[in-house]
């Protein structure tokens, strides 16, 4: 049997509930209420729940573009080729649903991306909220439109140098 822990980060932009293993991070998701909630013992959330926390604080505070900590996906093959392509799109930029798809090879496969995409639960980290509408439009986000937008506006604020 898999025992979850869970720990909360307060980021800008509402609780994000960090849930994983010893092993790996499974799940990070806007939680929607004021407070986070306080490990009333701290020895007993895993490391790794650690490290993502401070790796989000890192994001949050613009000095990180990239997160190493381990993550586990939980999905179909589709939706784990199509996570797997998030990860690929760089910090500050955007792509649309049609190109993950032409990505994956498959053109007409727009929906099926933008069904995989709904169902990440890794946010920030597996970066959804760098899917964007073909005209550039902002599309549906789980934390709702306005923690997109912001993201977005963060990260090309923060923009790292290209290597």
């Amino acid at each position: 049997m898999t025992i979850l822990h869970k720990l909360d980060y307060p980021s800008p932009i509402g609780v994000l509930e960090i849930i994983g293993t010893e092993e790996a991070v499974r799940s990070i998701m806007f939680a929607e209420r004021e407070a986070p909630h306080i490990p009333v013992n701290k020895k007993q959330v895993p490391q790794v729940l650690w490290d993502c926390y401070k790796q989000l604080d890192e994001y949050f505070s613009g000095t990180r573009s990239e997160f190493s900590f381990p993550i586990y996906m939980e999905g179909t093959s589709f939706q784990k080729n199509v996570w797997d392509t998030l990860v690929t799109i760089p910090y500050g930029e955007t792509t649309s649903y049609s190109a993950i798809a032409t990505t994956l090879g498959n053109e007409k496969a727009v929906r099926a991306v933008g069904n995989a995409n709904g169902k990440n639960r890794l946010s920030i980290v597996v970066p959804c909220h760098r899917i964007v509408g073909a005209n550039g439009s902002l599309t549906g986000y789980a934390g709702g439109l306005w923690r997109k937008d912001w993201l977005l506006q963060h990260e090309k604020t923060n923009a790292f140098p290209k290597k």
